[in-house]
């Protein structure tokens, strides 16, 4: 039995990843931590959890937990997750993996040499949709792939023209602005289809001034396989040129799909459109989390691996040009 505790128990754990520890085989939640105690309390009353922690250190030390999710902002990933791996505890990290590539590394280096697992919360590598993406590139529907291309463009959101400014666009706490929160995701399902990108070439800047990151990104892709790509982020456009299109082109056809918004797959080829539909889950990580503990029990295999996530988070430092 897998039995986690979670670091950070904030609005990411509400839906998307904390039920979902109670709702996969062989696994439990049974300790959860915010340094708000009110709140941690709150959370563990609500969630029907055994204990509630103000100090992360305590939650780690816990003999019970044997697996510590941390769900804290990426400034904090590497600091928590070492603290579990040395403690002899399997780590599992919200994403990005970690602030900087660096620190990615640093967390590698702790899971080998201390032989505790390290996992990373890119869950849409076991998402329906993502997987029938995926299917109709490997079975070669497309043909040959040639290209890929990301789009995603946003008005700000109401909470960036408020003080004090959400902990997403602040640096020293997200490791960059919203290219990290969302731009990490639709690299890595990239990193999954084609494997490792080697060449970056891009543009960032600032043109709204509501914060100090970069609020508009254009990058150009080469991958290890010769596929290229190009990737355009805007997250202060106006309203109307809303977008969130992933395109894979290949010799034959081509497949349209959105990251974040559960659209319908679209495939075309000789000119027919044919439709895939998949239903938002309830809780988007419980796919994962199960394969996750699935792989720590000896009963399956997890598909997505720290060495990749990392090279994620280097292509994010390399766009940004950290």
């Amino acid at each position: 039995m897998i039995k986690w505790g979670i670091i950070g128990c904030g609005n990411v754990t509400e839906v998307k990843s904390g039920p979902a520890f109670n709702l996969v085989k062989n696994s439990k939640l049974v300790a959860v931590m915010r340094r708000d105690a009110a709140k941690a309390k709150d959370y563990a009353i609500r969630h029907k959890v055994s204990r509630w922690y103000d100090d992360a250190e305590k939650l780690i030390s816990d003999p019970e937990v044997n697996a510590v999710y941390v769900a804290t902002p990426p400034s904090s990933h590497a600091e928590y997750a070492i603290k579990a791996m040395k403690a002899g505890k399997v780590a599992y990290v919200e994403k990005p993996m970690a602030a900087n590539y660096k620190e990615c590394l640093e967390m590698i280096k702790v899971s080998e040499q201390t032989g505790s697992p390290l996992y990373v919360a890119y869950y849409r590598r076991m998402l329906p949709g993502f997987l029938k993406v995926r299917e109709l590139i490997e079975t070669r529907k497309i043909g040959k792939p040639l290209h890929f291309s990301i789009r995603f463009l946003s008005p700000p959101h109401s909470d960036d023209f408020k003080k004090p400014l959400p902990w997403r666009v602040i640096p020293e706490i997200s490791g960059g602005g919203y290219i990290y929160d969302l731009g990490s995701h639709q690299l890595d399902i990239i990193d999954y289809f084609f494997g490792p990108i080697k060449e970056v070439s891009s543009l960032v800047y600032n043109r709204s001034g509501l914060y100090e990151p970069e609020d508009f990104a254009s990058a150009g892709f080469l991958t290890e396989n010769g596929i290229t790509g190009t990737g355009l982020w805007d997250f202060a456009a106006p309203e109307y040129l809303k977008e969130d299109k992933m395109t894979i082109t290949g010799e034959k056809g081509k497949i349209e799909f959105s990251c974040f918004g559960f659209t319908p797959v679209k495939f075309v080829r000789d000119g027919i459109s044919r439709y895939y539909a998949y239903k938002r889950p309830a809780h988007v990580q419980q796919a994962l989390i199960q394969s996750i503990v699935d792989e720590l029990t000896g009963k399956g295999t997890c598909p997505g691996d720290v060495i990749s996530a990392a090279r994620t988070s280097k292509v994010l430092d390399m766009i940004t040009k950290k």
